[in-house]
């Protein structure tokens, strides 16, 4: 997970890689490596497993380099992904030789975005199916507590 400054995320830095984590961790993990990642996990992660999730603060092309990444996967949901996406895959091929996989979303969750959940959960919505199951009690505990001070 790369950290960026424009943005002002709802969990920290720290609560978000845990999140990303939890909602992965039973996942396959029978997907051949090589060098595609290291073979490395997060402490809350089976010992076997060759999912990384992780954080940084600097260019994304730079922490490939460092655990040895030839290439950054990304998930689309709409077409004006794409175009933002492919400019930065571009730059970062560019820059560093990494070249980016883009894997289409659920077609029933295209129209999902941070903005639509924070929405529906704002307003007592049920937002399952949108989020992964761990997520859900994090909104509705987020939620409970702004609309408690309104």
């Amino acid at each position: 997970m790369a950290v960026n400054a424009a943005k002002t995320p709802m969990f920290s830095e720290s609560e978000r890689v845990d999140i990303i984590r939890n909602a992965v961790k039973n996942l396959k993990d029978d997907f051949p490596v090589g060098k595609f990642a290291p073979p490395l996990c997060g402490a809350s992660q089976s010992p076997a497993c060759k999912i990384v999730v992780a954080s940084t603060d600097g260019l994304i092309t730079d922490y490939c380099k460092k655990v040895g990444a030839t290439v950054i996967v990304k998930g689309l949901r709409q077409n004006g992904d794409y175009e933002a996406e492919l400019g930065m895959a571009l730059v970062n091929r560019k820059l560093a030789g990494i070249e980016t996989m883009f894997l289409p979303a659920d077609p029933i969750l295209e129209h999902v975005s941070s903005s639509v959940v924070k929405d529906v959960a704002r307003h007592g919505g049920d937002v399952s199916g949108m989020v992964p199951d761990n997520v859900v009690p994090l909104l509705q505990n987020v939620f409970s507590k702004t609309s408690a001070i309104s």
